[in-house]
């Protein structure tokens, strides 16, 4: 990234950072990158969740409630990339929030929020380029995860509206945060919305089976990836997946398309009558 940086005669000290989300692959090396002068731009939901410090505990008590086997709960804390390359230090960010605008040069962004993929994701909008800067709201060739590893909200219908949000919007070029950059953004957002609707029937299809945990659910799901068998996936795909599933049941139950009990300490959801 430094030789990059270089490369593009990008003087450092001169550099503020806009960050579109959490994780940590787009927030992690801010604090290597960052100087006195610098002013980090982001939203506020994520940074509540930086400044606060990741609830482990919470999250591991979470996933034990939805059948995540013990044995591999202790593994993910050492091997999920989340805990593992976080950000190091205190970080002092500079809060934006939906319509606020950033000027660079003659470039004219406007925030958009569009939760979902975490709780605050903000994108950037250039309406006069037509030019959007998309974080991992849109992805051309892969899916956005979205995880839900808490009660207090619904992931897939915020981020079901952020799509349609941003459908809205006049768009000619698309600049996410992994892979190729894209155009015709309308047609990506119809695609992922289909995926999801697919992913919501495959999951009522397997509890037609029975009732059943969310990380039994995600082990009969379909995933792209080279594994030949769920058991077979190492434990932080098991635990992306896991997250996923819970999102999609989340989605579902408040629809009031399935319904949720607990058996001795662990949540299975099952099909409700109002289907």
């Amino acid at each position: 990234m430094q030789a990059g940086l270089r490369e593009l005669e990008i003087d450092i000290r001169k550099t503020d950072f806009f960050i579109t989300h959490l994780h940590t692959d787009h927030l992690g090396l801010v604090s290597e990158l960052v100087t006195e002068s610098s002013r980090i731009y982001f939203n506020h939901p994520d940074g509540d969740w930086i400044k606060l410090g990741i609830p482990v505990d919470d999250l591991i008590a979470f996933a034990r409630e939805n059948g995540f086997p013990e044995k591999e709960l202790q593994e993910v804390i050492h091997t999920h990339p989340g805990f593992r390359f976080r950000s190091r230090g205190p970080l002092s960010f500079h809060y934006l929030k939906e319509g606020d605008i950033l000027r660079v040069s003659d470039f004219v962004f406007h925030c958009v929020k569009t939760p979902g993929h975490s709780r605050g994701h903000m994108c950037l909008y250039e309406p006069n380029r037509k030019i959007f800067v998309a974080g991992d709201h849109i992805l051309d060739d892969i899916t956005p995860t979205i995880t839900l590893w808490s009660d207090d909200w619904n992931p897939l219908k915020e981020y079901l509206a952020s799509l349609d949000k941003v459908y809205q919007l006049d768009i000619e070029l698309v600049l996410p945060g992994h892979r190729e950059i894209f155009r015709n953004p309308k047609e990506r957002i119809r695609e992922l919305k289909d995926h999801h609707q697919r992913r919501l029937d495959e999951i009522l299809s397997i509890l037609e089976k029975g009732g059943k945990s969310a990380f039994q659910v995600a082990s009969q799901m379909t995933w792209d990836i080279v594994y030949d068998s769920w058991d077979l996936f190492p434990v932080p795909q098991k635990w992306f997946a896991t997250g996923e599933a819970i999102s999609h049941l989340k989605y579902l139950e408040e629809e009031g398309v399935i319904q949720k009990e607990r058996r001795k300490q662990t949540r299975i959801y099952s099909l409700s009558g109002n289907r």
